[in-house]
């Protein structure tokens, strides 16, 4: 069933109220890991909590900044912070010796947050993580098929479909945020960077490649710690999280949405009735179970041809991103074999 988004001017729903109030004395922090998703940026924000001397939330994405992100926000066990006090509650327990971070995968894609940032603490430092984009959209559209965001399994299909979506056409019915659709915009690389160049100062941003990360977990967090003025940077093993899959059927993959959210009638009495007889962690716990054994299993191999196709498409977004960065990603990514 299509519905009607628009352009983000007149989709919003809700504002954020970024004023500080007469009396606020919350906290708001010193540095942002800004994204993208699926570029490492889990795997970061859980090696930074491990420093002693930093602080982030357990569970990580605000989203605060992001005001796309408020246009439909899906229900959180943490809830979407829509002003100061409320985000500054999410760093509440950090102590006054560390320094505070807040990890956005979806602020570098936001045209908002950047601004919205520097508006609140332009001391800020930030973090970017760059990925090669064909790989990239890959595990992205692997990742919105597995939360429900997207329904067409094939990714060239689902990119062919961009136009009409940002029209409003062919939006799966219960996409809370259609415009992440438009898988396009996340490797617009270098005009997302000169958002948070245009608002920061150069020596308060801090731009990683995720092949960097891959390759010298220890010596990329050591790095970090550094930029934020962090001295005791503690050794970190390297770690596997938020692992790329694939739904091993749409269908299945749909049913087990529907009952997780209590969507229909049917799905609503049944998740009432767990619900009653079974804690909330209990639920949490036996449902990823579920979903990791029998909903989802390990991508299949990228199809070269399709990858070649998608390299090709952006290979001007990595030569300006190049240039811009003063760093050759065309020869480390391989587009300069594509001839």
């Amino acid at each position: 069933m299509a519905r009607t988004f628009g352009p983000f001017s007149d989709q919003m729903a809700r504002s954020i109220d970024l004023t500080r109030p007469p009396s606020f004395a919350g906290t708001i922090p010193d540095f942002f890991v800004v994204g993208h998703p699926k570029c490492g940026t889990t795997a970061l924000h859980q090696m930074l909590i491990r420093q002693p001397g930093i602080f982030m939330p357990d569970s990580k994405e605000p989203w605060f900044f992001a005001e796309e992100l408020h246009w439909r926000t899906p229900p959180r066990p943490e809830g979407t912070p829509r002003n100061l006090p409320e985000y500054a509650e999410w760093f509440a327990a950090a102590r006054a010796d560390q320094t505070v971070g807040d990890g956005t995968a979806y602020y570098l894609w936001s045209k908002t947050a950047a601004a919205n940032i520097a508006s609140v603490n332009s001391a800020a430092r930030i973090v970017a993580i760059l990925r090669e984009p064909a790989s990239f959209l890959r595990s992205l559209h692997l990742q919105l098929l597995e939360v429900y965001t997207e329904v067409e399994p094939d990714l060239e299909r689902a990119m062919q479909l961009e136009t009409e979506r940002s029209e409003g056409r062919s939006v799966p019915r219960h996409t809370y945020f259609p415009q992440m659709l438009l898988y396009s915009e996340f490797v617009r690389y270098t005009e997302q960077l000169r958002r948070f160049y245009a608002a920061f100062p150069a020596d308060q941003v801090k731009v990683l490649i995720y092949d960097d990360f891959r390759a010298d977990n220890d010596g990329t967090v050591a790095d970090v710690c550094r930029f934020l003025g962090v001295d005791d940077h503690a050794p970190v093993a390297r770690l596997e999280v938020n692992e790329t899959v694939r739904p091993r059927s749409q269908r299945v993959n749909e049913l087990v949405h529907a009952v997780s959210v209590g969507r229909g009638p049917v799905s609503h009495a049944f998740k009432g009735a767990i619900k009653a007889v079974t804690p909330q962690q209990a639920r949490r716990r036996a449902l990823q179970t579920f979903k990791r054994r029998a909903v989802f299993a390990p991508p299949r191999q990228a199809n070269p041809a399709v990858m070649r196709r998608l390299r090709i498409r952006y290979r001007d977004e990595v030569v300006a991103a190049s240039e811009f960065l003063g760093r050759d990603l065309v020869t480390l990514w391989g587009y300069d074999r594509l001839d």
